[in-house]
């Protein structure tokens, strides 16, 4: 299993080839406010657990387990996003907030909570609902 660290990388590694085709170094290190020589270093490793092949001044492309790590990194991302929206947190919180408990959840809860999502999307007076109890709650 990646660590955060790890998955931060494959995850912004595959959010770029995914909008541009391909990831450099410079790209990733800018996207996660790092050093070039950390991505590298990173690059690497990755390569070593077959998340990626890396071939030196050429670049690299995921793997397939690298892509499906990726793939389900970014969904739990979104996912998260999502059920914040839901709950009326404020819009400028949302990312750092996903980003501070997305590594902390087990795939169990990311399940339970892509049923709670649905659960609400599936019928927007569920929302309206809670946002009575919101309304008042604030007011108490």
């Amino acid at each position: 299993m990646p660590t955060p660290s790890m998955e931060d990388y494959i995850e912004q590694i595959y959010i770029l080839i995914e909008d541009k085709g391909y990831a450099r170094v410079s790209d990733i290190a800018e996207a996660l406010s790092v050093h070039p020589s950390s991505v590298t270093k990173m690059v690497q490793k990755l390569d070593k657990d077959e998340y990626l092949v890396y071939e030196k001044y050429r670049g690299f492309v995921l793997t397939p387990k690298g892509k499906k790590i990726g793939k389900r990194l970014v969904y739990r991302h979104e996912l998260l996003e999502q059920l914040l929206r839901i709950i009326g947190v404020k819009e400028e919180n949302i990312y750092r907030d996903v980003e501070g408990i997305e590594h902390h959840l087990s795939w169990d809860s990311i399940d339970r909570v892509g049923d709670l999502v649905q659960f609400f999307a599936e019928d927007d007076s569920r929302i309206n609902a809670l946002r009575v109890i919101q309304k008042q709650n604030e007011e108490q």
